[in-house]
């Protein structure tokens, strides 16, 4: 019966050329295998160059090269001169090692104490940043480490291992987490996700074999398919909003970034008006903000914003037409570390900053210096009278938070006090039909019911500011602002105020800003269209201004001039409006629909979890394979799964997946190679070819039997197999098999 199975077995078995074949020659080999390791380098630097929507350029180029050079390199020493490579936990330690050297001599001069907190604090430093973010060394230590690790990983799977595309998994992991970290960053990933096709399709072909010359020929096809791929890309329908993890992590708390106010400061520049402030050369004279201030607790004001780091890109506004003004500022005697610049700044260049997304406002890291010197492009705001004319005010949150008044802020102020502004405020506007033109109203009113006045007393409580307003009726542009702040924001209209200066003394591109030239205007929030600037101070229009003062933009001249002219209209006894017609509404918006969250989102998420879902699946799948043959329905079939479940052991000494071995031909091989197992082998044949051909079927006895044989054979298999052999096997994609 035996001898019937090997004469089937062996009229059945399929010649075997490839096992006569001759091996490559050591030389080729080695031309592979160092051909394989330099496509890792350039994977691992692809895979890292998607944080170009992260970082700037030349901050990221320099430390994903040394990220993807020098751990390549390491493997390949410590695997070259041995024919056997080293076990892969002195590569891991030697790698760490390595990793931690130099990134302490690269990124942090040599100061390894800080690396460890660097790296376990970089990501949420760089989810709070504004993109691209800051080239500092505690930011880049991020894609340094990660670009570090998928080129370790991706050298030592090329060096221990015959799958084919498998080293690039790892720079690809890198991509993903690069891809999802620069959401709504500047440029696109396109391309170097063409290049990732391309170094794979490379990998795969010089992993594959083959005559050398083959493998060159090869090399066009790989970059064709990465040119396919940047070609189609833009084409494919990729609908919705991108998944911003930053939604999800909370910003730090807003920082105090001065001890002493801006405003402040406003009484004492007046009173020593020569002071040089800085210099500006720019491309038009404008108005240079230095702070917002958006809370008012009826003693002072103060700024609401949550500043978080900036690299060269600032958030844009895209409510309101803008147009181009390049600045570059040279700091004077300007105290504190508020940063000026036209409004609104959209890159910075020669200055770390830090900015509020809001408001556009800059603060550096520490107090500005003489000499200090920096340039910002601004988008500065073209206002359109007709939509102006019809604004109404807005109501998102930031407009929200800049609405309200305190009734009682202390023992400085009554509670009266907030219903008296209010009083005022709707006598003043109201023959007015628009918020435009109350806003317009308001600021109209205070240009010609008060008088600018350096010598005023400052200050801007409440009460002070009723006193300003009932009795002395003088003041500077803070009692100007502030007062039609408090109006503004009695009646309705959400307003706040900033600290600027005027363009300064000059012309021909270049003005010199002078303490005097400080001033503060209220601004005030309307949909669709965002904070619009209001001009209630005296000096801004009126001969009391210096006369070696630039005047105005045009763009603040018109905005002006709108302002006039709203104010200056009355509602007729009819209730409508200049022509006896209602005044147009605004149309309504439509609401926002929320897109839904594209698929690819998912499967951007779903990449770290393919490894942990297939080491799960190795490990478990076996287990239940092994239940299922145990658990068989008749005792033949649990024979012949404990037979199954044999040779599946006997894989891990070598036995070949030919199913066309007989039984005793197994135990034969199992035996030359694993001692000792030749008693339970032989036994463990004969039930299997007795449960196949004898007459009558095998009882549970026989079944048990057969179990325990396995049992013992699969102990002395893990004895002579070893650990490494048997998670090797464990591990590979062949245990998920079904059998």
């Amino acid at each position: 019966m035996e001898g019937h199975d090997a004469m089937t077995t062996t009229a059945a078995a399929p010649p075997e050329p490839a096992t006569d074949a001759p091996p490559a020659p050591r030389r080729v080999l080695r031309v592979r295998l160092v051909t394989a390791l330099v496509i890792v380098i350039a994977l691992a630097g692809a895979g890292g160059l998607a944080f170009h929507r992260v970082f700037a350029f030349g901050d990221l180029v320099p430390v994903i090269t040394v990220a993807a050079v020098a751990p390549v390199v390491l493997v390949a020493l410590l695997s070259w001169p041995r024919r056997r490579t080293w076990p892969l936990w002195i590569s891991v330690l030697a790698t760490a090692a390595a990793w931690t050297l130099i990134a302490g001599l690269t990124l942090f001069h040599g100061d390894f104490t800080v690396v460890g907190g660097a790296l376990r604090d970089s990501w949420k430093g760089t989810l709070t940043s504004l993109l691209p973010a800051p080239g500092r060394p505690e930011l880049l230590v991020l894609p340094h480490a990660l670009v570090w690790l998928a080129a370790f990983g991706g050298a030592e799977l090329a060096v221990r291992t015959e799958t084919k595309a498998a080293p690039a998994l790892p720079a690809v992991a890198v991509f993903c987490v690069a891809l999802l970290l620069g959401v709504n960053g500047p440029g696109s990933n396109l391309p170097v996700a063409a290049g990732l096709a391309g170094l794979v399709g490379a990998l795969t072909i010089v992993r594959s074999g083959g005559r050398p010359l083959w493998l060159i020929a090869g090399l066009p096809a790989a970059a064709a398919i990465g040119l396919l791929g940047a070609a189609v890309g833009p084409y494919l329908p990729m609908r919705g909003e991108a998944y911003d993890p930053r939604a999800t992590v909370k910003a730090p708390p807003p920082q105090q970034r001065d001890s002493i106010s801006p405003l402040d400061r406003v009484s004492a520049w007046l009173q020593t008006p020569d002071q040089q402030m800085f210099t500006v050369r720019a491309d038009a004279p404008e108005d240079w903000r230095l702070a917002v201030l958006d809370r008012f607790d009826g003693v002072t004001w103060t700024s609401g914003a949550r500043f978080v780091p900036a690299g060269s890109r600032i958030p844009e506004d895209p409510r309101v037409h803008r147009t181009r003004v390049v600045q570059r500022f040279t700091v004077q005697e300007l105290p504190g570390v508020w940063v000026p610049a036209a409004d609104r700044p959209r890159t910075v260049q020669g200055l770390a900053v830090a900015t509020d997304p809001g408001s556009g406002v800059l603060t550096a890291g520490r107090p500005l210096r003489s000499g200090q010197a920096y340039t910002v492009t601004s988008m500065v705001p073209d206002y359109d009278a007709a939509r102006l004319a019809d604004a109404q005010p807005a109501r998102d949150a930031e407009a929200q938070a800049a609405s309200g008044l305190p009734e009682s802020p202390g023992t400085t102020a009554k509670t009266a006090e907030v219903p008296a502004f209010r009083r005022l405020a709707q006598a003043i506007t109201k023959d007015q039909d628009t918020a435009f033109q109350r806003a317009a109203k308001l600021a109209d009113y205070l240009r010609t019911a008060a008088r600018y006045d350096v010598t005023g007393l400052p200050g801007h409580t409440y009460a002070q500011l009723r006193y300003f307003l009932g009795t002395s009726k003088r003041g500077t542009s803070e009692q100007f602002a502030t007062a039609y702040a408090v109006l503004a924001r009695s009646i309705g209209l959400p307003a706040r105020v900033v600290v600027g200066f005027r363009p300064g003394v000059g012309g021909n591109g270049s003005w010199q800003v002078r303490s005097g030239d400080v001033l503060v205007w209220p601004e005030v929030a309307f949909a669709e269209i965002g904070w619009v600037p209001f001009f209630p101070t005296p000096e801004e229009t009126g001969a009391s201004k210096k006369p070696d003062s630039v005047p105005a933009g045009e763009t603040q001249q018109k905005l002006e001039a709108a302002q006039k002219s709203a104010a200056a209209h009355k509602k007729d006894n009819g209730g409508s409006g200049k022509h006896g017609a209602p005044a147009p509404k605004a149309p309504a918006r439509p609401a926002h629909k929320t897109s839904p969250t594209p698929p690819w989102v998912y499967g951007v998420a779903a990449v770290p979890l393919l490894p942990a879902a297939y080491l799960a699946g190795v490990l478990i799948v076996p287990v239940l394979r092994r239940r299922r043959r145990r658990g068989g329905a008749t005792p033949a079939a649990r024979i012949t799964g404990a037979w199954e479940q044999t040779r599946e052991a006997l894989g891990a000494v070598g036995l070949p997946a030919v199913t066309a071995l007989t039984a005793h031909e197994v135990a034969g091989f199992g035996a030359e190679r694993v001692p000792g197992a030749e008693a339970h082998l032989r036994p463990l044949a004969d039930l299997v070819n007795r449960s196949r051909y004898a007459a009558t079927p095998p009882g549970p006895d026989t079944a048990e039997a057969a179990w325990r044989h396995t049992e013992e054979i699969r102990r002395l298999v893990r004895r002579t197999a070893g650990l490494r052999r048997r998670l090797a096997r464990r591990l590979h994609p062949r245990s998920l098999r079904p059998r």
